[in-house]
């Protein structure tokens, strides 16, 4: 049975209190879950992917808004591929967290005699901001990934993330991790700064711009250190060559997974003039077959209110509705403008606009004009395209795809801009949740720093230099001449 799991009660006054007796117990269980041996750590990994996949339906109906979402959807894109990323720790995490003896080779002589390693330890204790949209996942792999590095994790939902968080900490206290290592937090932005008031180690954020610029303006002034996943406005291009059918069917999926509420969905579509009419029909014509899907209704307005004003800018609506409705219907806009609004904004909900070009130089330069750097899809030769992915400015580039490699478990993620810093994820994102500490031995009895200055010494030092850093055969010859007569004056006034 597994141990019961403690929660803050509902009211802010009491949810203060609650998140920092949380975060006290966290602390407390931190320093024996650090200590315990990393394969023990992994251990309870395995077990706890193992229940998971017993559990696999209640993990749906958890992270699954109340059955909004196609349980396949919710199984594809939050319980796959975080049990996939338990595996993969499972895999790596021992050979990535164990010491790292620094090899003697290419080690300055001066320093013969000392042997170093760099070691790999646990921050404390980590706080989750976690997003709404993928409730399960995203910081599923976050805080699985922070307990194999020996660290205690503090979840705060997002809206509606709450059953997602709750039935991932109780599948890790049955797998045998110490409940108090896994905190969940009310839904409410209080309990964040309630949390960050009791004290953590770094903050990992999965939201919007704007959040991102509030929560760091809380940590500078703690000196706290965050990864920010931040959302993004992203881009996809489309190179002569390309297959435009399957560019449209790209574009599709990216309308219709989890109702558009996806960071790394396509909005803004660069596509060379001689192909745009051709593309816009294709994409139009299976836009319009999409059903209406269920948005925030907040975000559902501006979505209207931005895509309003680029129609008056001259762009093209090729499908859906700017009347509001309780449901939306997906939103083409074709003939758009690298300026509009619409193109320059984080927006959770199932739009694209199509924006005609020139050629590739014109399409950079119109995709720099978007603050926002997350992901970008390139579609069109493999060699071409493996090109312009050197050129583009983004944190992941899918080439002849869209949104699904990026779920693979040995790779890090993250943006640019204003879509974030930081990585988390793949071996990078594991490393992010320790601190480096450098243990280094001096062996042998020889330590003539510890000794008296000499007159010899900036002779000698500059001896070295020469010989070391010169960049003539004939000037590092005369460095070593000179070394060995510092050295020879040296050892006499000795």
């Amino acid at each position: 049975m597994a141990p019961r799991l403690r929660y803050p009660p509902p009211s802010k006054e009491a949810a203060a209190l609650g998140c920092g007796r949380i975060a006290a117990e966290a602390r407390a269980a931190q320093a024996v879950w650090a200590a315990r041996p990393l394969r023990e750590r992994l251990r309870t990994v395995r077990v706890l992917r193992h229940r998971a996949a017993a559990g696999a339906r209640d993990l749906v109906r958890a992270a699954g808004g109340g059955g909004e979402r196609p349980e396949a959807e919710v199984l594809s894109s939050e319980v796959v591929p975080l049990l996939d990323a338990c595996r993969f720790l499972e895999r790596e995490a021992a050979h990535l967290l164990s010491p790292r003896r620094v090899a003697s080779e290419g080690r300055p002589f001066w320093l013969t005699g000392v042997d170093a390693e760099v070691r790999r330890e646990p921050l404390g204790v980590v706080l989750l901001i976690a997003p709404s949209n993928y409730p399960l996942f995203l910081p599923g792999v976050q805080a699985v990934q922070a307990l194999a590095a020996g660290n205690a994790v503090l979840w705060k939902p997002g809206r509606g993330g709450l059953p997602a968080a709750r039935a991932l900490a109780a599948l890790a206290a049955g797998a045998g991790v110490d409940p108090r290592l896994l905190g969940v937090l009310p839904e409410e932005p209080e309990a964040a700064r309630a949390a960050l008031a009791a004290g953590v180690d770094k903050v990992l954020l999965t939201g919007s711009a704007a959040t991102g610029r509030a929560v760091l303006a809380e940590l500078a002034g703690r000196l706290v250190p965050a990864t920010m996943e931040l959302s993004g406005c992203d881009a996809l291009f489309v190179l002569p060559g390309a297959d435009l059918d399957r560019v449209a069917r790209a574009v599709r999926f990216g309308l219709t997974l989890n109702a558009g509420a996806t960071c790394i969905a396509p909005r803004r579509v660069f596509v060379p003039r001689a192909v745009a009419g051709e593309l816009a029909d294709r994409i139009a014509e299976l836009a319009a077959a999409l059903p209406a899907v269920t948005v925030d209704p907040e975000v559902a307005c501006r979505a209207r209110v931005l895509a309003a004003g680029a129609l008056e800018g001259g762009a093209r609506l090729l499908a859906g509705s700017l009347e509001p409705a309780d449901d939306f219907q997906p939103l083409v806009v074709a003939d758009a403008l690298p300026t509009m609004r619409l193109l320059q904004e984080d927006l959770f909900a199932p739009a694209v606009s199509l924006v005609s070009v020139g050629d590739v130089e014109e399409a950079l330069a119109d995709d720099a004009l978007c603050p926002y750097a997350l992901a970008v899809s390139i579609f069109g030769p493999e060699g071409e395209a493996r090109a312009l992915a050197g050129r583009v400015r983004a944190g992941v580039v899918v080439i002849n795809d869209v949104i699904v490699p990026t779920a693979d478990p040995r790779l890090p993620f993250g943006g640019r801009g204003e879509s974030g810093f930081g990585v988390t994820r793949g071996a990078e994102g594991l490393l992010d949740l320790t601190v480096p500490k450098v243990v280094a031995v001096r062996r042998g009895r020889q330590l003539p720093h510890l000794g008296k200055r000499h007159p010899e010494d900036a002779a000698l030092f500059h001896a070295y230099l020469t010989l070391t850093h010169a960049g003539e055969l004939r000037a590092r010859f005369r460095g070593a001449a000179g070394l060995l007569r510092a050295l020879i004056r040296r050892g006499r006034g000795a």
